[in-house]
């Protein structure tokens, strides 16, 4: 069946965050379907992700004053209308001619911060050119280190916001449903901020090797070690992104990021790793309030926001969302996925009686051991 082309206009049906997966399986190919809407493996994490939050439920409350309520909150010196950011997902022209410059203008509509991927499919300079918004870099910090430092100078000097640095993904994860598909970029379409760059050769199994991927891949791979030097290589904040372990946070944090995403790469690198918002209450515990943390992971409804920051985040991050808003609509999408989550955290605020993000917490969800108990109740859910 041939592909639909991208919409001019969103049809007055479309109410939903699904709506625009459908939207979008009509007009990817399925070389583009698989890259984007695939996980690692069975793709457990990925349903993982999902499903967790409906796992939790919200705490309704009523007659609560509203009066002055906004969705408004200050991360790392800058005012954000709301706590929506565009996580980094590489080659947007997959899904649109106009690629990571539609992104920026659909971001930029609904003033929502976003990330642009190091392997992003327009350069750095015309995403920025053409975003009204604020712009964070994503990293994968790589071998070559000349590059990176060259890169990172380019980064700034475009006026991006911060650096992202990617930390969970010192290989790519096993996706199988990019194999079956035979995935191939096409024609046209590559990592245009990394050209020029030194890098190391594919892996191959070779038979008789001692090794498939330790050597000079794992080698190469990212420690703590290299915290250090990227601090020494940008006057920007470092926020490391891929946190899924409280002992991770607590080395971030001697290591002196600024900030730090929960993630688990949307299911894309360990498959059967747990949910993102499972880990998140034990992160926050551990960095209590030392630095912001946003999470990633499932986020399909403005509930799911309201949940994630209930439990100690201070933004959340969409990924796969706004790239089927993307693809089904162009900036027009992007602008209408994020309008609809912004509506939904804003109705969930009012039903549970919280007219600012400053007074969500813990007990805007339901104690399930207070519903299932006939002991007096608490006098503060969890």
């Amino acid at each position: 069946m041939p592909l639909l082309p991208p919409l001019t206009q969103i049809p007055p049906e479309v109410a939903s965050l699904e709506d625009y997966e459908r939207l979008a399986r009509e007009r990817l190919t399925d070389h583009a379907w698989a890259y984007y809407y695939g996980g690692a493996g069975d793709e457990i994490t990925v349903r993982r992700n999902r499903e967790a939050f409906t796992e939790l439920a919200l705490a309704p409350r009523v007659l609560a004053p509203m009066t002055g309520g906004h969705t408004r909150i200050s991360l790392l010196g800058h005012e954000y209308d709301h706590p929506i950011f565009l996580a980094p997902i590489a080659y947007h022209r997959m899904a649109h001619p106009d690629g990571e410059v539609a992104t920026a203008l659909g971001a930029s509509a609904l003033k929502a911060g976003m990330i642009l991927s190091t392997h992003a499919s327009m350069l750095l300079e015309q995403v920025a050119a053409a975003a009204q918004a604020p712009l964070w870099y994503q990293l994968y910090l790589q071998p070559d280190r000349g590059f990176i430092r060259e890169l990172l100078q380019r980064v700034a000097a475009a006026g991006y916001r911060a650096i992202v640095l990617t930390v969970d993904a010192p290989l790519k994860g096993l996706r199988n449903r990019e194999h079956h598909a035979l995935f191939k970029l096409p024609p046209g379409i590559e990592a245009v901020n990394l050209k020029g760059m030194k890098s190391l050769p594919p892996v191959y199994a070779q038979p008789g090797a001692p090794s498939i991927y330790f050597g000079p891949h794992l080698d190469a791979a990212l420690t703590w070690k290299d915290i250090a030097w990227l601090q020494e290589n940008t006057h920007l904040p470092i926020i490391v992104k891929g946190i899924m372990h409280p002992d991770d946070a607590s080395l971030a944090l001697q290591h002196q990021v600024a900030g730090m995403v929960v993630s688990n790469h949307g299911g894309r690198t360990l498959d059967t790793a747990p949910a993102t918002i499972e880990v998140l209450p034990a992160i926050a515990d551990r960095v209590a309030g030392q630095v912001p943390i946003l999470l990633d992971g499932g986020i399909r409804r403005g509930t799911d926001i309201l949940k994630a920051l209930a439990l100690g985040a201070k933004a959340v991050l969409i990924g796969r969302p706004y790239i089927y808003g993307l693809a089904a609509a162009g900036a027009v999408g992007v602008a209408h996925v994020l309008n609809i989550l912004r509506a939904e955290l804003e109705m969930a605020m009012a039903f549970t009686g919280r007219a600012t993000l400053d007074q969500v917490d813990a007990s805007t969800l339901w104690d399930w051991e207070y519903r299932t108990s006939k002991s007096s109740p608490p006098a503060r859910a969890r």
